[in-house]
């Protein structure tokens, strides 16, 4: 006889609901492969979003795929209390294939991760509690990674407490004002803006805000989660600039879709055990595919194709009727319209099976995977055309 007990059991479990914070498509996507995705009906989208700009070597890639699961035959996961080569084979290859081979890594497992340590980091290296962040950027959903974030919606009253300054975007004097007291532990700037529309930092503003950095004591993070990992065409979207930032941090692209994130930290930052720590960061399943997505960059040359792939695109969406303006750079572009974009994504979504990511109401992104070839984005700009000549 079924106990009382559990009968209350199995009536809870009916009524579970997921918290509802996502608005979501109705489609259902069950498999993946290179830049495509097909739904539960058998509908084949070309995939142009990355899933936020995380799948960097496609969907499925079979390196990746032998990877991950040779490694879980063998073991996924110990703690970070014993040796685990994986972290130092990953190390490795990413000093590599970055061409920064004096930088420490720390690794976790998410973009706000990163942030929160790099931010924790700054802080205990400089004995300063002040951070100074950007207009329009974003960092994260945690609590430290919140308040550098410049979103009122997101911020809760507990996030607020926290001592940062948002400044103009590229404002060398309210920089450098804000900088002068020596009271800032660090400035933080993403790479490339992201989330805020696909913002590019000018080589020369990077190179006096380093300057300005040095010249009042605060370290310089580099928030490359969504710009790095060879999406701008460059290894990290700063080196660009030629500059060296104090932190580096990264996520997104770094695993294809496994969570990790990671921060560089430059040699003049002193390691003590239990600053930092993390249960998950750096697992075996985590560094496998980390592995696999630098493997996969480098035999096939993806750096190189994020950057040619984007100067096309770029060339193909500079004139087109019906766009305000493109820019980025490598496989990082938005397109903006004067009117509401919300009908061109549809069109694209319903009509033409083709996933666009979004930034406010008048931007469109692309954040594709690494591998798009010609032939994808020739299919984009076709169906784009229709879609702004219908709209």
């Amino acid at each position: 006889m079924t106990s009382p007990g559990y009968i209350l059991f199995i009536i809870r479990g009916a009524i579970m609901e997921l918290f509802d914070v996502y608005s979501l498509f109705d489609i259902t996507p069950v498999r993946g492969e290179d830049c495509y995705v097909w739904d539960s009906e058998g509908n084949k989208y070309l995939d142009l979003y990355g899933g936020h700009a995380v799948i960097s070597i496609g969907h499925s890639h079979p390196h990746y795929v032998d990877r991950l699961t040779s490694q879980i035959k063998k073991i996924g996961f110990y703690s970070n209390s014993v040796q685990n080569p994986l972290q130092k084979e990953l190390a490795k290859k990413l000093a590599e294939l970055c061409y920064i081979d004096d930088y420490q890594l720390f690794l976790c497992n998410s973009g706000a991760e990163a942030n929160e340590n790099a931010l924790k980091l700054a802080s205990f290296h400089t004995g300063r509690d002040k951070i100074i962040a950007f207009e329009k950027g974003f960092h994260g959903r945690t609590s430290g990674a919140v308040a550098i974030t410049d979103n009122a919606k997101i911020v809760a009253p507990y996030n607020a407490g926290h001592k940062v300054q948002i400044l103009p975007w590229q404002d060398l004097e309210a920089l450098e004002k804000a900088l002068a007291p020596q009271d800032v532990a660090a400035v933080i700037i993403e790479g490339i803006q992201g989330i805020g529309g696909i913002h590019i930092p000018s080589p020369d503003f990077l190179r006096q805000l380093q300057a300005l950095c040095i010249k009042y004591g605060s370290l310089l993070i580099l928030d490359e989660i969504q710009s790095g990992y060879g999406r701008s065409g460059k290894f990290f979207a700063f080196q660009y600039a030629g500059i060296t930032p104090d932190i580096i941090t990264m996520a997104k692209g770094m695993g294809n879709g496994f969570p990790i994130g990671g921060v560089l930290i430059s040699p003049h930052i002193e390691a003590q055990k239990g600053l930092l720590g993390t249960t998950f960061g750096g697992n075996y399943l985590a560094c496998s595919a980390a592995l696999a997505v630098l493997e996969v960059m480098q035999t096939e040359n993806l750096i190189e194709n994020s950057y040619q792939m984007g100067e096309y695109l770029l060339a193909k969406l500079q004139n087109m009727k019906g766009i305000s303006e493109v820019r980025g750079r490598g496989l990082m572009l938005a397109i903006d319209r004067s009117e509401k974009i919300a009908a061109i994504r549809k069109d694209l979504l319903i009509k033409n099976y083709i996933f666009t990511g979004v930034s406010g109401t008048y931007t469109m992104r692309l954040l594709p995977p690494m591998t798009l070839n010609k032939g994808h984005a020739d299919r984009f700009i076709s169906c784009l055309e229709a879609a702004v000549d219908s709209g």
